[in-house]
């Protein structure tokens, strides 16, 4: 909305002093990060005391773990803190007119409901059972049935996906060489000189570590059914969606892991976001040049912001918990980023704590179903999953592990970002 009005005294003519700095888009991402420090920091504490006042406290299961005790009545559907961080200077510093900026306020708001409406059942099934003097247990059947969130994620996956194909604001930029210039070639006048672009409509991605490293999707398909190429690329996003939110979602089982894996993931997203939409880095490092892109980075800013402020007090001993309202939200903008930047064949490098929460769950699961067939008793490969579980019971203290787990994470995104030269 600043933007905008920005926009609006510079067309009137109406000059103040330090405006034309909202031309930059660095300088917003900035704004955008310290409001979000701002909203997370000092109104998160207003948000928490509303939840201890509405009693909306978190229900343990008896695993064993060392401190479940403690975390008995923490507040949860602190998710709210994130999201109010990341909307609200979005709203106010970035380009609303954006296709991107569109669809990642919708991945926000859309994924943020479906984890509140799980996490709102999970309430109310509590306060049944106290009222009918039941025991309750988190893991009883509450919350959203699974397929319903499936679905949820399916529904985002498609949207994302049938704009990136179908909007024409979407462009991905190949430089045409040849040299009768098609009718519909973009002008560039870089270093100089004039150089022309054409749109991509192909559904393309980006392939880590190859030099020539554009891939079509429709190459997976036999030579006579390519035109359908774009069905493969939808179950692709969809797939991707609904793996990283799921992942995001898992990985919420300790104070501050989750958080901290999303802040430094959105480092790396920044650094491709910003990359991709500007002509001369996009050109230096030799990757998709995608225009509008940039304004991303105020969106990724603002949610940078809004991690690293919801650690204030979740961290050890968390004051506050995310719950799916924080969780599957994160996870599904992480996705949707990932996608537009095109850079989701890396998600397993620099979302790779993600990836190995959800597959200790798939092989504990997996493993113990056939164990329990083969032999008539389930035997477990881990001493508990999710991973972050299986470290808790060999004795290592939670804050370790999350610590231990950023590291990780800074490592492969370190590595993500190094695919840039590495081919």
């Amino acid at each position: 909305m600043i933007y905008h009005l920005y926009e609006w005294l510079h067309n009137a003519g109406i000059k103040f002093p330090g405006v034309g700095l909202f031309q930059f888009i660095t300088f917003r991402a900035m704004l955008a990060i310290l409001l979000s420090l701002l909203i997370t920091m000092v109104y998160g504490k207003r948000i928490i005391l509303f939840l201890q006042r509405k009693q909306v406290g978190e229900s343990v299961r008896e695993l064993g773990l060392q401190g479940e005790e403690q975390k008995k009545g923490t507040p949860t559907m602190g998710g709210f803190i994130i999201l109010l961080g990341i909307l609200i200077p979005t709203l106010l510093f970035a380009n609303l007119d954006k296709v991107y900026i569109k669809l990642l306020l919708l991945s926000t708001v859309w994924l943020g409901l479906v984890g509140f409406v799980d996490d709102y059942l999970k309430l109310r099934a509590k306060r049944m059972a106290q009222q009918q003097g039941v025991g309750y247990k988190k893991g009883d059947k509450d919350g959203l049935a699974g397929w319903f969130k499936v679905m949820g994620q399916v529904g985002l996956g498609i949207i994302i996906s049938a704009t990136l194909l179908l909007n024409d604001n979407v462009k991905v930029m190949r430089e045409y060489k040849g040299i009768n210039k098609p009718a519909n070639a973009i002008e560039v006048k870089y270093q100089g000189g004039v150089r022309y672009f054409v749109k991509a409509n192909e559904p393309i991605t980006t392939i880590p570590f190859i030099k020539d490293h554009e891939f079509n999707y429709s190459k997976l398909l036999p030579a006579g059914l390519r035109n359908y190429g774009w069905l493969v690329y939808m179950f692709v996003i969809i797939f991707i969606v609904t793996a990283v939110s799921n992942g995001a979602n898992i990985t919420d089982g300790l104070d501050g892991l989750a958080t901290g894996v999303s802040a430094i993931v959105g480092v790396c997203l920044a650094l491709f976001a910003y990359a991709s939409g500007n002509l001369l880095l996009a050109d230096y490092l030799n990757i998709m040049y995608i225009p509008n892109l940039g304004e991303v980075s105020i969106f990724i800013a603002a949610m940078i912001g809004a991690c690293i402020g919801f650690l204030w007090y979740n961290t050890y001993p968390a004051q506050v918990f995310m719950g799916d309202t924080g969780s599957l939200a994160l996870g599904g903008i992480i996705a949707s980023l990932a996608i537009m930047v095109r850079k989701e064949l890396l998600i397993p490098i620099f979302c790779a704590i993600f990836l190995v929460e959800n597959l200790s769950v798939m092989i504990q699961v997996s493993y113990f179903k056939y164990t329990k067939k083969k032999y008539g008793e389930g035997r477990r490969v881990f001493l508990m999953s999710p991973l972050h579980h299986h470290y808790q019971k060999k004795g290592y203290h939670e804050s370790k592990i999350a610590v231990r787990f950023w590291i990780v994470t800074l490592l492969f995104v370190v590595f993500a970002i190094m695919s840039l030269k590495i081919r």
